[in-house]
């Protein structure tokens, strides 16, 4: 199945039918990708998303990077709250989400290495930048 997991409903028919899936994803939110794809994403190293800082951050850039990734645990928490009572209502299961997502074959990224901050990544993980691009006029 080729599937946008932002939702989770791919996922859970991927599994549910199980047939392997293919996320194309332009990244998850609270580093859900690199936690499901077990990709290391240390908060000293790995800008957050949406803070546009680059790879070399100052000590107060780090600071508000590490505070931001403790928050996500806060803010992310009641966000996948409905879709694991879903995955038990299907599969009579505790099922985390991070699992579910780790079940993905093949993540195609949207965003080109080249023009992202360097971090780490997974052999699975496939950069298919420019694809949404529009020829400019």
């Amino acid at each position: 199945i080729l599937t946008d997991p932002v939702l989770l409903c791919g996922p859970i028919i991927a599994e549910y039918l199980s047939v392997p899936s293919v996320y194309f994803l332009r990244g998850l939110p609270c580093g859900m990708d690199s936690e499901a794809t077990q990709c290391p994403n240390p908060p000293s190293y790995v800008p957050r998303l949406f803070l546009y800082n680059s790879d070399s951050m100052t000590f107060a850039q780090r600071l508000k990077n590490m505070l931001i990734r403790v928050l996500e645990f806060a803010y992310c928490k009641p966000m996948l709250t409905q879709f694991e009572e879903l995955v038990y209502e299907i599969f009579q299961k505790n099922v985390r989400a991070i699992d579910l997502l780790s079940r993905g074959s093949v993540w195609l990224m949207r965003y080109d290495f080249v023009f992202e901050f360097p971090r780490p990544v997974m052999p699975n993980m496939v950069f298919i930048g420019g694809i949404n691009c529009d020829q400019k006029k």
